[in-house]
């Protein structure tokens, strides 16, 4: 019997390459086939992942998720239903967009206009197993993975370095940033509900090398002009120290690293030198700081993307992108849990998100499709828009032991719609189909778990690569296939 022993993938040149269940399985086969462990792990080291392959596989250089935090309609906005009862209908007329068939409600007219540039998921769907409220659907969406600590709320505890990590920080990680740039941003704000702030939104058991650098402007979420002061001031060099005063301070501890074995091997598996190189790389270069720069666009995309803190994040979003930021996450800028253009829409559903939330989802995002898709940037970036959940179909019930006006939609983790586009995402397409309620999918179901394993597969990462948490346990990226049906 073949066995392996310690940390497969470990001692490879490239760290970031790691083993997938899956290959384990093969190693037994692959003698048959004359083909030896090494060989197995030279050959995809030369084809850039861990297995994988098929329709989308490694399309993706980078991504944009946009997460609507607080859970959108998905009646109200991209999956309306005519025919059925008045406690179902939306308040919003359907109309026609560029996808013969396929229906909007009024509150979308920008995004029914490059409905032909993108993908829709109207299957989205999981049976929560205490995830009926926010804190627990954003952890599952962001990491994959549901935690054994949740009260029958669905709250949990505060954000741990024992938590599963970001998709973004597992992307980074496997797929480091090749030149001098933020490799993983997330903005403007955390991910939140009441008191729990940024469960779900960092590297946990990866550790804090692999946190996102988060840009939160100061001001409050009604505060929606805070994007024009950005503040990115650690990426700045202090007036006095030039940089190549600052360079030769980095040769200097080169040359005290030589000569300090002992401390060297104590912090090796720190990484500090690779880190302080990263570091010094954006300081001295300033690509950073002339990305965040919002002023170098003109006035009327400006105006496009929108004058609020949503608008602009997309806007700042593909502009880093455009610099060489490998993963960015705009959070949609109001927490989940409360009013005003906060997606959870409990109450006042027809004024809020008729004058508030849709507008600026509207034009944010349909103009970044756009603006990508202009420059030639969605043909290898990844645009992802998704909730936790939706919103019931019947509107003044409660699924989730909130209170909900005759005027409000309860949480409803059963059916909802997600967007995606770029990277060899099929264009103009509808993936699955709700039920004559929007209660439940008839075809297609996608689970979060799949449409993040969609998403490494694209990035070329298999999705049961494995990595290793706080115990020394190995635990696969995500507990799911890709849904290869998305790509062209």
């Amino acid at each position: 019997m073949f066995r392996l022993i310690g940390r497969p993938g470990r001692d490879l040149c490239d760290h970031g390459l790691q083993v997938s269940r899956r290959d384990v399985l093969r190693v037994g086969a692959s003698g048959m086939l004359g083909l030896s462990l090494p060989s197995l792990l030279r050959l995809q080291h030369a084809q850039g992942g861990e297995g994988g392959g098929g329709a989308g596989w490694n399309k993706a250089k980078r991504i944009i998720m946009v997460y609507l935090q607080g859970g959108p309609s998905h009646i109200d906005l991209w999956d309306p239903k005519e025919n059925v009862p008045d406690k179902v209908r939306s308040v919003f007329k359907p109309i026609s967009t560029k996808i013969p068939g396929v229906q909007f409600t009024e509150n979308l007219p920008r995004l029914s206009q490059v409905n032909d540039k993108f993908t829709m998921i109207r299957s989205m769907s999981y049976t929560p197993n205490g995830l009926f409220n926010h804190t627990a659907a954003i952890y599952q969406m962001m990491t994959g993975y549901t935690t054994d600590k949740v009260s029958p709320s669905g709250q949990l505890e505060p954000p741990s370095p024992k938590d599963f990590p970001n998709f973004g920080s597992n992307i980074i990680r496997l797929r480091p940033a090749d030149e001098p740039m933020l490799p993983f941003v997330m903005l403007p704000r955390p991910l939140q509900e009441s008191n729990v702030v940024g469960k779900g939104g960092a590297a946990g058991f990866l550790g804090k090398a692999f946190d996102p650098y988060t840009l939160y402007p100061e001001g409050d979420d009604m505060d929606l002009s805070k994007m024009e002061r950005i503040n990115v001031s650690d990426l700045q060099l202090r007036p006095e120290v030039f940089a190549v005063r600052l360079k030769r301070r980095a040769q200097l501890r080169d040359l005290i690293n030589a000569q300090m074995p002992t401390i060297n091997a104590a912090v090796e598996n720190q990484q500090l030198d690779e880190y302080f190189d990263q570091a010094l790389s954006l300081v001295v270069s300033g690509k950073a700081r002339e990305a965040f720069d919002l002023s170098q666009e003109s006035e009327m995309l400006r105006e496009a993307y929108g004058r609020n803190t949503f608008g602009q994040s997309c806007l700042l979003a593909r502009r880093l992108i455009e610099a060489g930021t490998r993963v960015v996450e705009v959070i949609w800028p109001k927490v989940a849990n409360s009013d005003n253009h906060s997606w959870d829409h409990h109450v006042d559903l027809s004024k809020r998100m008729k004058n508030q939330s849709a507008p600026m989802l509207d034009a944010g995002l349909s103009t970044l499709v756009e603006d990508l898709d202009q420059r030639g940037l969605l043909e290898d970036t990844l645009v992802v828009a998704v909730g936790e959940f939706g919103r019931s179909p019947e509107r003044g019930v409660s699924t989730s032991g909130n209170g909900n006006s005759d005027d409000g939609r309860d949480h409803w983790p059963y059916c909802y719609t997600s967007v995606l586009a770029g990277a060899g995402i099929k264009r103009g397409y509808v993936h699955g189909a709700s039920d004559k309620t929007a209660s439940s999918p008839v075809d297609k179901p996608v689970h979060p778990a799949q449409l993040l394993a969609t998403i490494y597969h694209a990035f070329g990462i298999d999705p049961e690569t494995i990595v290793y948490n706080h115990l020394n346990q190995p635990r696969e990226l995500v507990k799911a296939q890709a849904v290869t049906e998305l790509f062209s």
